[in-house]
């Protein structure tokens, strides 16, 4: 499940450093979203991959450490899709804005001449 877990990490921070590259400010915003995921994904396996643990500690069972799931990770992963759609949502805004004075969607602002 790691290797898995590595891979699409791996796959997404790949794809999203190759869209900030890119010319066009839509693709540059969707690469910044593919690494906040890349992002995401890293902290919440800063939890321990673990499959059927209770998230929070029980009355009664011994206070070992292993047998629980972390819950911080999880609440920093929630808080920062949160935080990440509004920051999407602004820069679309200011994309089209961008748009509509300049009449391009260029990082530089002006169409490459042929």
């Amino acid at each position: 499940m790691e290797w898995i877990y590595a891979l699409a990490i791996g796959v997404l921070t790949g794809s999203g450093v190759w869209l900030l590259l890119r010319p066009r400010t839509f693709q540059v915003i969707m690469g910044l979203s593919l690494l906040s995921y890349a992002v995401n994904l890293f902290i919440f396996s800063m939890g321990r991959l673990t499959v059927g643990r209770p998230p929070v500690l029980e009355n009664g069972v011994p206070s070992d450490p292993s047998l629980y799931a972390d819950p911080l990770p999880q609440a920093l992963v929630l808080t920062a899709i949160v935080i990440g759609f509004a920051t999407t949502a602004l820069f679309l805004v200011v994309l089209l804005a961008s748009r509509g004075l300049t009449g391009t969607d260029h990082v530089d602002g002006r169409e490459p001449e042929s």
